[in-house]
């Protein structure tokens, strides 16, 4: 019964009146619609597409900040608590949670839900979770559509939380016009952050859980890993990476963090550097599609040719090298 109602739910937008009207609808700020909009196309249906098209026209003005760091580093609280002091302001604040999938049946907890459920009654805040389905980075396949359609609606700014894997959680950078870098006291991230490349990745390093004794040392030790990498011409632009401790126990450092957040969002713009990123952050987009749909193609069970092929490699005919040449060079 459930799929037979989602099933209507889907096609309910195919008729181009129906879907002029849902467009029409989310520029207005109308949750319910945006919320449709956001199932399409997370669900990469056709109708979601054709939605996006119209939508997009209307984007390109919201800030989206990217948070990202390890599993249990506080992300959550902060966004919480970041999004408690734009409210103050007046701002409307959408978030895109990414929760990871598990990798034998795809679901998800989506627990930003839970520990963001203060807002859920707030028409200026909305929380969107995403299941990661496998996908790499740290991220959903389909993020930056879904921040787009935030961006048409009205929202600024649009926060992009990854799910928290590690040292290999580095596309978040791409996608982002302003990362903050996560960091947590007593676990040695000081060392691992430079094993990470933290000073490309990230454009702000965030000490969490600042109400610890450890975390002024982590700090301290974070500011001397980026004169490292100053000194070694890790940083080629004019902006210093600055490294802010917060605590949401007591609220400290939040106010600074905003400040930062917003000083290199006018430094992007101020230094011609905006412009550089946006082509970026639309290039690792049409790349992410791009690796989608190859990879959708490769993955058919019913490949004959993706068979022969493994079959080749597994009995040490043919090297996985000149087996993905090629599948490539036939696509």
């Amino acid at each position: 019964m459930c799929s037979r109602i989602r099933r209507i739910a889907i096609m309910s937008v195919s008729e181009p009146g129906q879907q002029q009207s849902l467009v029409q609808a989310t520029l207005a700020g109308d949750q319910r619609a945006l919320a449709r909009v956001l199932t399409h196309i997370e669900n990469d249906t056709e109708s979601g597409r054709r939605v996006l098209d119209e939508l997009f026209p209307h984007t390109g003005n919201a800030h989206i900040i990217g948070i990202t760091g390890p599993p249990g580093g506080g992300k959550s609280t902060l966004v919480n608590e970041l999004i408690r002091h734009w409210r103050k302001a007046d701002r409307k604040v959408a978030v895109i949670a990414v929760d990871p999938s598990s990798p034998l049946t795809g679901g998800a907890t989506l627990g930003d839900r839970i520990r963001m459920q203060e807002w859920f009654a707030d028409p200026g805040v909305f929380v969107r979770s995403m299941a990661s389905r496998r996908f790499g980075g740290g991220l959903a396949q389909n993020t930056i559509a879904v921040a787009h359609a935030f961006d048409a609606a009205g929202y600024d700014p649009i926060v992009i939380e990854t799910v928290g894997t590690g040292q290999d959680e580095v596309s978040i950078a791409a996608l982002a016009m302003t990362t903050l870098l996560v960091q947590v006291p007593g676990t040695g991230d000081g060392v691992q952050s430079l094993k990470a490349g933290s000073l490309e990745i990230g454009d702000v390093l965030v000490v969490t859980k600042g109400d610890r004794p450890e975390a002024a040392e982590l700090a301290r030790d974070l500011r001397n890993i980026r004169s490292i990498g100053l000194a070694a011409g890790a940083q080629e632009s004019d902006w210093v990476v600055p490294v802010v401790r917060t605590s949401a126990i007591n609220g400290d450092g939040i106010d600074t963090l905003v400040e930062v957040i917003d000083d290199h969002h006018r430094y992007l713009h101020d230094s011609g550097v905006e412009e550089t990123r946006i082509r970026s952050m639309i290039a690792a987009e049409i790349s992410v599609r791009v690796q989608q749909g190859l990879l959708a193609r490769l993955g058919q069970q019913h490949d004959q040719h993706l068979q022969s092929l493994i079959d080749r490699v597994v009995h040490r005919d043919l090297t996985a090298v000149r087996a993905a040449e090629e599948l490539l060079g036939g696509l």
